[in-house]
């Protein structure tokens, strides 16, 4: 067998390259700081890259890359990858979700210390000659509240921290069940608000999403006690930092710890560099001797296995399956994946089950990559993109409590064949459901009612009374913010009674389109979803 060369572009542990070039089926070359230009004319002769986050594999690189199968990212994110280009060619993109949650955790829980008790402040003091303890008296940790926005890995091991310290913890995360809130022994919020009030203390640990995007921002810094302390260590763009340095400049909030901004680096001038009650990293999350060594050991494997043995592990963008099976169940995985991203923004909190009910012809399939399909697009909405995949969904649920079950049922009433996807928990679940006219997949159930939509691009839904004129109110207003509709369906339980608006547009409606339609008399909300 012919050699699998890899190249690795980005500085990974020794023990992960050593693993390599023990391997007599791989031939490693490690090439440092290279650019694009650089790149390319050598790429060719690879089958495997391993990166981080510095060395960028773009779409010029991926058309030269004519052998490449496998593109590995030592940490988590992959914005440095351009993913759609990589599945247009047939290569493989890899992560490492899971090898920087003690780091990360750590790193946090290292700020909220050092925030509580004003540790770089005052050794920033005494080693310019000063002596001014009264100046840095702390508080303490202990009987405090903290208020955990996400609790994912790394937030279920800051809770664990916390509670060592006598901490109260409150947790929100709309998609944490009840029963794994109990087990990790956390109360859980019933919403951001709850949480929110109670807290001294707050760390985030949310993906960024068009949902969580300055979640920390001017109205709900209302919200919070007068001397609260903050901690991201997450992603730069779930605080509003123009909202956050106002409240700590007028002294509403304490203290603030961020090692990730909107912008990294800060540019020059960063309005915190002045503020006194900061404390700032550069991004230092992941950046441990052990977490390095973890990330890079799990991506040399895994691309080595990919390229030698055909194993797939923690792929970005394509499940672990033969050509043979893509052709016939592909149209079902795409579909699956789009009803379970819309599932997720409608499902109600605390969701702790997730069951995909398969009908008619479909159940002639095997539908377990179906269903993880499914379970991927559900979760990514949860997650955020690139975190979650084919092989790691199923864990990744695990996590959240969230229990996944699928059915094969005897044949619908109204269609051929149908795919039900419903989540909720003891109190209330939602479902959407899906079929295919032909080849075209339709989106023909949400929340119980009738509908027919495409499932893909901008979805627009609309819950309304059910009165004249609603419809030509919601027209105008799109067509005043050039917002085009492509097709439209309404649903209702009876005269008079609630309705279901489902639009598919052109393109998606910014948050001002989305006040004006809920201010619009007769509708209840509006909620724009990307599929």
């Amino acid at each position: 067998m012919e050699k699998r060369k890899i190249l690795v572009a980005d500085p990974i542990s020794e023990k992960g390259i050593e693993d390599l070039q023990k391997d007599p089926a791989v031939e490693v070359d490690v090439k440092l700081g290279l650019k694009e230009d650089e790149i390319l004319p050598i790429v060719a002769d690879y089958h495997g890259i391993i990166v981080r986050s510095q060395t960028k594999i773009t779409p010029k690189i991926l058309e030269a890359a004519t052998n490449l199968k496998a593109v590995g990212r030592a940490g988590v994110g992959v914005d440095n990858i351009d993913v759609p280009a990589a599945t247009k060619h047939g290569v493989i993109v890899m992560n490492t979700p899971t090898g920087n949650t003690i780091s990360t955790a750590e790193h946090a829980f290292s700020l909220l210390m050092a925030l509580a008790r004003n540790i770089p402040q005052a050794h920033a003091s005494v080693i310019a000659g000063k002596w001014e303890r009264k100046k840095f008296e702390g508080v303490e940790l202990y009987n405090k509240t903290l208020a955990i926005l996400g609790m994912g890995r790394i937030g279920s091991e800051f809770a664990r921290r916390a509670m060592a310290f006598g901490m109260r913890v409150v947790a929100y995360d709309p998609y944490l069940a009840a029963d794994k809130a109990r087990l990790l022994r956390v109360e859980l919020a019933e919403d951001i608000n709850e949480a929110l009030a109670a807290a001294d203390f707050i760390t985030l640990h949310m993906p960024l999403t068009p949902e969580t995007k300055h979640l920390i921002n001017a109205k709900n810094i209302t919200r919070l006690k007068p001397g609260v302390r903050i901690v991201n260590c997450a992603r730069g763009g779930l605080v509003d930092e123009e909202a956050l340095g106002a409240a700590l400049a007028d002294g509403k909030v304490a203290g603030a710890a961020l090692d990730v901004y909107e912008h990294e680096p800060p540019p020059d001038g960063f309005a915190y560099f002045k503020l006194p009650n900061v404390v700032l990293t550069p991004h230092l999350g992941a950046s441990t001797q052990e977490a390095q060594e973890s990330v890079g050991i799990e991506i040399a494997r895994a691309v080595r296995d990919h390229l030698v043995d055909g194993t797939v592990l923690n792929a970005i963008n394509m499940p672990n399956i033969d050509e043979s099976t893509v052709a016939e169940i592909g149209p079902y995985l795409n579909f699956a994946e789009g009803l379970g991203k819309l599932l997720a923004h409608i499902v109600p909190p605390q969701a702790d089950f997730l069951r995909i009910n398969y009908s008619g012809k479909v159940c002639d399939l095997d539908t377990t990559l179906v269903t993880r399909s499914a379970l991927k697009g559900y979760l990514e909405v949860v997650a955020g993109a690139g975190v979650v995949n084919h092989i790691n969904a199923p864990g990744f649920a695990e996590t959240l409590g969230l229990r996944v079950t699928e059915s094969h049922l005897a044949n619908p009433a109204d269609f051929t064949e149908l795919i039900e996807v419903i989540a909720g928990n003891a109190e209330a679940e939602v479902s959407v459901a899906g079929t295919f006219f032909g080849s075209q997949p339709r989106i023909v159930k949400i929340k119980d009612r009738f509908v027919e939509a495409t499932p893909e691009g901008n979805l627009l839904l609309l819950e309304n009374t059910d009165v004249p004129g609603i419809v030509g109110s919601v027209g105008s207003l799109l067509g005043d913010h050039k917002v085009n509709i492509a097709s439209m369906s309404l649903s209702r339980n009876q005269v008079g009674g609630r309705a279901l608006t489902v639009l598919n547009l052109d393109s998606a409606p910014d948050d001002k389109v989305l006040e004006d339609l809920e201010a619009l008399e007769g509708i209840h909300e509006a909620r724009a979803i990307s599929l």
